[in-house]
């Protein structure tokens, strides 16, 4: 799962961001208004956390703006205002979220795994498509009631491909997805076919849920291999 951190307090950002990080979420930082804006055009998050009190202006400006471009990234507000009304406009504005500060990392990462159920999973913690189902808690993953061992790499690329079970994602916002903005700097798509390759490998039977959409990418959807 990717996360945008929009905070100007670098300290914070960076204490956020290592401790997501250690949670096996990938992280992303914007310091300010500018770069946050360009960052949600250019990328999709799973769950943006935004500052109200930001350079160059509120952090709610960029949620109006999120909202009015109909993105679907989650939104938790993190802010030093901690009065009812900016609680209150924040969520009315489509935030998911609000947390005051001073908060603690882990009550912080327990939001986000929360606003990732709702959003995801319909507030379950497990994600099932025909024998395969995934344990976001433990993040583990087993077919036919059998654990199989994934990377933290394919964890991730199976869990994105089963939410978005039925659409063809494109390679590049596979790549985007596992690496952030990194994935501008790719030749090809070699690490990503590597990935799906392997994990193919190991879903043994049921790897023929991952269809490959030539010149495109790939689809999830009920196994032709039985």
């Amino acid at each position: 799962m990717k996360i945008l951190i929009v905070e100007d307090e670098l300290e914070l950002a960076k204490s956020i961001q290592q401790y997501l990080q250690r949670e096996n979420y990938l992280c992303e930082i914007a310091a300010d208004i500018s770069q946050g804006r360009q960052m949600i055009e250019d990328f999709t998050y799973d769950c943006i956390l935004l500052d109200i009190n930001l350079p160059e202006g509120n952090g709610l400006t960029l949620l109006k703006e999120l909202k009015q471009d109909k993105k679907t990234d989650a939104v938790i507000i993190i802010s030093a205002r901690d009065a009812l009304e900016d609680k209150i406009l924040s969520l009315k504005l489509g935030a998911d979220d609000y947390l005051a500060k001073p908060f603690h990392l882990a009550e912080l990462c327990a939001r986000v795994e929360a606003v990732i159920r709702r959003r995801y999973l319909q507030g379950e913690s497990t994600l099932n498509f025909e024998d395969i189902v995934i344990d976001t808690l433990a993040r583990s993953a087993s077919v036919s009631g059998q654990q199989i061992q994934l990377t933290k790499t394919e964890y991730e690329l199976l869990l994105f491909l089963m939410i978005n079970k039925g659409r063809v994602i494109t390679k590049n916002a596979i790549a985007e997805h596992l690496l952030g903005g990194s994935a501008l700097y790719l030749d090809n798509f070699d690490i990503i076919y590597a990935h799906i390759k392997n994990l193919k490998k190991k879903l043994l039977t049921m790897g023929g849920c991952i269809k490959t959409i030539y010149g495109t990418g790939y689809k999830f959807s009920a196994s032709t291999v039985k």
